[in-house]
């Protein structure tokens, strides 16, 4: 079933009383702007997928959305059979989660109330720092490559994106490592990062 919203206010009230899958946000939109609307569904505990679809192309529009908590970012013009691949992906991502916390060492990741947690203590993670570590810990004591990750956060076709990317994996190591021992998040020289195994 799709229901369509045709302003932020309808958007609102939808997203409230049904339970979907994805939800397929524009960021202009009437009566109240697509960030606006994404920031307070996850500080308020909206989990459903939202891939964000919209004419906004540059890094820092991609990098605000998915720090707001978007799962995607997909910019107009785009090729119908892109999008419903991306849709497909995001609902396989859903259903397909057997165990909703994912464990290494003391690292705990729940990945229905998008929280992370390690030795015990709770780490607040931008939404963007999320993706990045669910990613990795979903094939913990693997490498994942670079164009892997910035497929991953929809980001990939941008100038500077190496940097981007090197900066994020720079806060997540300081929430996540920092003051703990092992260091989980390890880099593998031109191949990607991994988050370590329990058996690595």
């Amino acid at each position: 079933m799709v229901d369509i919203a045709r302003d932020g206010q309808e958007g609102e009230d939808r997203a409230r009383t049904a339970d979907y899958d994805v939800i397929i946000l524009d960021l202009i939109l009437p009566r109240e702007d697509g960030l606006s609307l994404l920031g307070r569904w996850r500080r308020e505990g909206l989990t459903c997928h939202v891939l964000i679809l919209t004419a906004r192309s540059s890094i820092e529009d991609k990098v605000r959305g998915l720090d707001k908590g978007a799962d995607d970012y997909l910019t107009k013009p785009f090729v119908l059979k892109e999008l419903v691949a991306r849709l497909r992906a995001l609902v396989r991502r859903s259903h397909h989660v057997k165990d909703t916390v994912l464990r290494t060492h003391d690292l705990e990741i729940d990945t229905r109330a998008r929280t992370v947690r390690r030795g015990g203590r709770a780490i607040h993670l931008t939404p963007c720092e999320y993706a990045l570590l669910e990613l990795l810990a979903r094939h913990r004591g693997q490498v994942v490559s670079r164009s892997r990750i910035e497929e991953h956060l929809s980001m990939g076709e941008d100038p500077g994106i190496s940097n981007v990317l090197n900066v994020h994996i720079g806060h997540l190591r300081n929430k996540i490592d920092k003051g703990f021992a092992p260091p989980l998040i390890l880099t593998r020289r031109r191949q990607g990062y991994l988050l370590r195994g329990d058996q690595d």
